[in-house]
């Protein structure tokens, strides 16, 4: 799971930084939830300062109910739910790929 910083410097600019990898055993909410709670804690990064978390459109990250969205609106109400663009974006390279044969 890569875990990638989105935030506003004191100059109020957006910054994106790539922050950890982290080697997960399974991808259900859970066990992600509490790998990434482990990772900010380590860096004295609050959950509670979440405010707009990215996740894939995966059922396991968006789901209402039990999905990692959920996890962290629990511990974080002002967390809402960002599609991560990069995975959007990838999502359509891929199926550009997939018709182009030179690739």
């Amino acid at each position: 799971m890569a875990i990638i910083l989105r935030y506003v410097d004191i100059k109020d600019l957006l910054e994106n930084v790539f922050f950890q990898v982290v080697s997960v055993n399974d991808t259900n909410a859970s066990t992600l939830k509490k790998e990434i709670c482990n990772v900010l804690a380590r860096y004295d990064l609050s959950i509670e300062n979440l405010r707009g978390p990215g996740y894939e459109g995966a059922r396991n990250m968006r789901g209402e109910w039990n999905g990692l969205q959920a996890l962290f609106l629990k511990d974080c109400p002002y967390a809402y739910y960002i599609h991560c663009f990069a995975h959007r974006l990838q999502l359509a390279l891929v199926a550009v790929a997939k018709e182009e044969h030179d690739i």
